[in-house]
């Protein structure tokens, strides 16, 4: 008897699976469509898209809380379709939002914002949209520091005419082991994947493989990398991608954090953004590049200017330098990011400006008409992007500018060198409160002092379990009600 040919199996899933190259142009042409088209079109274009692609299962929405942590909310894509004029959450639940008493909170769909996620990484099936935060009655969350930055730059635009350009580089650390970070213990610390540094790894030790890794999903979504890499210190790594408008590229930030995270994961290992996550070695930093555009034409250059800068770029500087230690908290965000703050580490702690040295809060890098910009070094790589780029933005244009007084010698002022310098100098600054709002001031630094009273106030040479555990990046969530 001749034996029985087995059937075929049956395939019972049949998810969206983009191959790289598409990946790529569709979250690129996105992106161009972004910047061309009205939000109602691209509605309109992308509902349409959703309906007919019947291998796509669910639509991830997300958006970021007042200190910057990333919240994802899968639905299922014909609910969202149905019912995304009426999706809520419960804010109370998220730190940093809402009170029980109003725990009810909307998110709408900015429709621009649509990215295609790699499947190996992230799963087969699903499309990223970031949310928008609103309340009841549907008008703006005045704590979704993304929608206020978003208002802001059109208010930019429509009353001078200026278009704010960010480049960000974001520096992180791999370590071994999965949620490294919840499992952190002072008296061993972090175990670190590589010995090598500055571009130098070897090209298939476990921190380059992470790097190429991380690299080819952030290029298929659209990122424009530009160039990436291992940084000084051992473990530590850096993955550059091009200058977007002010929105995107705080999207581009988390989604950045997002993808590090989760090939990291993925690999059995973990990327952490803490600051200063091993001591005796370079911390990791969010270098943010700024400019103004207008009528296409870089405001910031002027190649008779000083250091090829306009009056315009200089007088942004002058209300940075001058509001500088207000804005640490916000910049600076953690207890362990004034572990960073340290000089022997090319640490940008001084309140200064220089072309060289890397010392200062803001340096000015070599540019031409095109890429003339300011880099703000100081900001930590665990600030919250949106309000970080929101405050910086209402400082460079509203802010005081710095004064000289001729009669004395210069000296150099420096950033806190503690979470709790940060937080004073936060609460009595009468400008950081009228930027920000009384309600979002005063919920922001609750929720430092928070993170601060859990922690030794002497930093010390060893990175503290407590500033680990109790960070806010990191998802320990629990045991923020236990303490």
């Amino acid at each position: 008897m001749p034996k029985a040919i087995p059937a075929a199996p049956v395939i019972l899933k049949n998810f969206l699976e983009i191959p790289y190259d598409e990946l790529e142009a569709m979250n690129l042409e996105a992106a161009e469509a972004a910047e061309k088209l009205p939000a109602a079109e691209l509605e309109k274009k992308y509902r349409a898209y959703l309906r007919n692609e019947k291998r796509l299962k669910a639509v991830t929405l997300c958006f970021s809380d007042i200190e910057g942590r990333f919240h994802m909310l899968d639905y299922d894509k014909h609910f969202f379709l149905n019912a995304s004029d009426n999706l809520t959450f419960d804010g109370s639940s998220i730190r940093g939002f809402s009170s029980q008493k109003e725990s009810d909170l909307r998110l709408g769909t900015d429709w621009k914002s649509i990215f295609w996620l790699p499947s190996d990484v992230f799963g087969p099936g699903k499309v990223i949209l970031f949310g928008t935060v609103l309340n009841r009655d549907k008008t703006p969350y005045e704590s979704d520091f993304r929608t206020r930055l978003a208002q802001l730059a059109r208010e930019l635009k429509k009353t001078r005419g200026l278009t704010a350009n960010v480049a960000a580089e974001v520096e992180g650390f791999v370590v071994k082991g999965s949620n490294s970070e919840q499992a952190y213990n002072e008296s061993v610390g972090f175990s670190l994947i590589s010995a090598g540094g500055y571009f130098h790894s070897l090209p298939l030790d476990p921190l380059k493989a992470f790097i190429d890794t991380a690299a080819e999903a952030q290029r298929a979504m659209g990122f424009r990398n530009e160039k990436d890499h291992p940084e000084v210190a051992p473990s530590q790594f850096e993955l550059n991608f091009s200058y977007a408008g002010v929105v995107r590229a705080c999207d581009l930030i988390q989604l950045y954090k997002l993808v590090c995270r989760q090939v990291a994961a993925n690999m059995g290992m973990t990327a952490t953004f803490l600051p200063k996550p091993v001591s005796g070695v370079n911390g990791s930093g969010m270098h943010l590049n700024l400019s103004f555009f207008k009528d296409g034409k870089n405001v910031f250059y002027d190649k008779k200017g000083e250091d090829g800068l306009s009056k315009t770029a200089w007088d942004a500087i002058s209300r940075l330098l001058n509001h500088a230690q207000e804005l640490s908290l916000i910049l600076n965000s953690s207890v362990n990011a004034y572990r960073r703050l340290d000089p022997h580490f090319e640490a940008p702690n001084q309140i200064k400006v220089s072309s060289v040295d890397r010392g200062s809060m803001i340096r000015i890098p070599a540019g031409n008409e095109r890429s003339a910009r300011i880099e703000i070094r100081s900001v930590g790589p665990d600030a919250n992007p949106y309000l970080s780029l929101y405050a910086l933005l209402r400082t460079a244009i509203d802010g005081e500018p710095l004064t000289k007084d001729d009669g004395k010698r210069d000296r150099v002022r420096y950033l806190p060198g503690n979470v709790y310098d940060a937080i004073r100098l936060f609460r009595g600054s009468e400008f950081i409160r009228k930027v920000l709002g009384e309600s979002s001031h005063e919920k922001y630094v609750f929720h430092k002092q928070a993170s601060a009273d859990r922690s030794p106030k002497e930093l010390g040479s060893i990175v503290k379990t407590s500033e680990v555990l109790f960070h806010h990046d990191v998802t320990t969530q629990m045991l923020w009600h236990k303490f």
